[in-house]
């Protein structure tokens, strides 16, 4: 941090690269995850400046995801999910494409790439999970397919794991679900589970040499006030210290079955839609939900804390929730999602 560093960064940085593929070891720290996917999106567009190739300088995104609340940021936003559509007029216009779920949107987003290769810069993904645009899961297979899209078309993959990372979904990483390797990736909440702020932005040595040079103009002049604060760092290895000392992706793996089982009933009521499940998320998709300050009221009675939006019932609790408070959770999911049909 201007030619200085402390070892509560250092440590951290050697922790979280030795969860990640080899080929991603370049961390840069700041205190929140709008700011690290900000940094991530200067990166990929100065890498290519680096390189001589200045005309990529716009990113590609997924109807549906979400990846923070500031300006750029915004920009790489679903722009039809709500939560910024008084800045509509003020943001860049971006390039929106459809997550390849299916035959149909895999051969548009395979035409679009290359129609758009010489401007775009990176592509970014909510690995495996959408989270704020309705906790929409894809497969493994589906986040295959557009790594591979962006290697071919020459465009660096953004893996935003600020919600899905650090055994979210069962794995450290969600990318490793699919073997895929993006090009950067951030993290943020589950560092420090959510006590202070940090976030991180790794990337590959591939990008770091690009602006690894005598010129300064080729540096990445982006300082935070409180990038690697000490005490953010030292909270995010006590987390970590307590993955190898406690069975945290065992945890995660039991809550998903237990998931699993007990939200599979309200699969059967007339108003919902859909029941999923992928690691520590659990989902009660319904036909709508009606009044939702009167429901969260509802949850409230029944004991547990649960904020449903859009059309949907979540809860992500934490690892360590032991079987009878999940239950208690599971229970007033399904109780109170039979009754969302009368409310709609």
């Amino acid at each position: 941090f201007a030619g200085f560093t402390h070892r509560p960064a250092v440590e951290l940085a050697e922790k979280l690269v030795a969860l990640l593929p080899r080929k991603i070891n370049k961390v840069f720290f700041s205190d929140n995850g709008s700011t690290s996917v900000e940094i991530a999106m200067k990166v990929a567009i100065q890498y290519w400046h680096n390189r001589g190739e200045k005309s990529k300088q716009k990113f590609m995104h997924f109807r549906g995801g979400y990846h923070g609340d500031t300006f750029a940021t915004m920009a790489v936003c679903d722009p039809e999910e709500g939560m910024h559509s008084h800045f509509s007029g003020v943001l860049t216009p971006q390039i929106l494409a459809e997550l390849p779920v299916n035959d149909e949107f895999y051969e548009l987003l395979d035409k679009q790439m290359p129609s758009h290769a010489y401007e775009v810069a990176g592509l970014l993904i909510e690995p495996l999970v959408q989270g704020a645009g309705g906790m929409v899961f894809h497969s493994e297979e589906v986040l295959k397919k557009v790594a591979a899209l962006c290697k071919k078309h020459d465009i660096l993959l953004i893996a935003d794991e600020i919600m899905t990372g650090l055994g979210r979904l069962g794995e450290m990483v969600a990318c490793q679900r699919a073997d895929v390797i993006p090009d950067i990736i951030t993290f943020s909440k589950t560092l420090t589970g959510g006590t202070v702020p940090l976030a991180a932005t790794i990337a590959s040595r591939r990008i770091f040499e690009a602006f690894l040079d005598d010129d300064p103009s080729k540096a990445l002049m982006h300082g935070p006030t409180f990038m690697g604060n000490p005490i953010g760092c030292a909270a995010a290895l006590a987390s970590l210290d307590l993955f190898e000392q406690e069975p945290r992706l065992n945890q995660v793996k039991a809550i998903e079955k237990q998931l699993t089982k007990e939200l599979e009933p309200a699969r059967e009521f007339a108003g919902v839609k859909d029941v999923r499940v992928c690691g520590s998320i659990g989902v009660i998709e319904t036909m709508g939900l009606g009044d939702v300050n009167l429901l969260k009221q509802r949850f409230v009675e029944e004991g547990v804390w649960i904020r449903p939006f859009g059309n949907i019932i979540y809860t992500i609790p934490p690892y360590i929730i032991d079987e009878e408070d999940l239950t208690k959770v599971t229970s007033a999911m399904v109780k109170l999602s039979k009754d969302i049909k009368s409310n709609t």
